[in-house]
């Protein structure tokens, strides 16, 4: 078996991280669906418009290292998502949807920002100019969403669900 060097890392965390992003923008749709705060509904829609822009994005990436555009099954992200449908199953037509989504949501931002830092970082250490602006636009993003999401969390949705009745 040949040795597997930085770049089939890159490469192999890029088919990742694809797989995840088309996940994410089949799981979005129901967020929003499920979302009872206006601002939330929002959110997730104005997020869905920015993933679909991520996966051209990767798809570029795959472009520039001489790769076609293939995801790799990412369990991670299908766990992510797997309890945020458990959350609106469990938590549906009560106040504390909208927090259980909003934790759900900030859980894929964290896993898409642990590997959108690392491809980066390895992008900049294999010489891929134009990949590391793009991961990086897609990384400012993501951490863009997280914070907004604290924001509504904290500005209102976390209040409202303390109450016994959405």
């Amino acid at each position: 078996m040949a040795e597997k060097t930085l770049n089939d890392l890159f490469h192999d965390t890029l088919k990742d991280i694809y797989f995840a992003e088309r996940q994410i923008v089949k799981a979005l749709p129901k967020m929003a669906r499920a979302a009872t705060a206006p601002q939330l509904k929002a959110a997730f829609e104005k997020h869905l418009q920015q993933t679909e822009g991520h996966v051209e994005r990767l798809q570029q990436v795959f472009e520039i290292i001489g790769k076609r555009p293939q995801g790799k099954t990412c369990e991670a992200i299908q766990g992510i998502i797997a309890e945020g449908e458990e959350i609106i199953e469990e938590f549906k037509g009560t106040a504390a949807l909208d927090a259980g989504l909003i934790s759900s949501a900030q859980a894929v931002e964290h896993y898409e920002i642990t590997r959108y830092g690392t491809l980066k970082t390895w992008a900049a250490q294999l010489g891929y100019k134009d990949a590391v602006t793009l991961l990086d636009a897609t990384l400012k993003e993501e951490s863009a969403t997280d914070a907004d999401l604290t924001t509504l969390a904290k500005s209102a949705v976390n209040l409202a669900a303390q109450k016994k009745t959405a």
